[in-house]
């Protein structure tokens, strides 16, 4: 899990370069906000704990 800011930097660069995309240094920081605020939102599902009884279905039905 990416735990610092330095982390985030790392990880969007190595990341553009594995997908051939070109990421100026101006667009860094704009990148980087947006990933945090991801990471923020994604931890909201991530971190919940579930009882260790359930089982996941084998198809969603809503």
């Amino acid at each position: 899990m990416l735990n610092s800011t330095s982390d985030y930097r790392e990880y969007i660069q190595q990341t553009a370069e594995l997908l051939g995309l070109k990421l100026t240094p101006e667009y860094l920081p704009g990148v980087q906000d947006n990933f945090e605020r991801i990471a923020e939102i994604a931890s909201l599902v991530t971190e919940f704990e579930l009882q260790p009884e359930l089982e996941s279905a084998a198809t969603f039905e809503p």
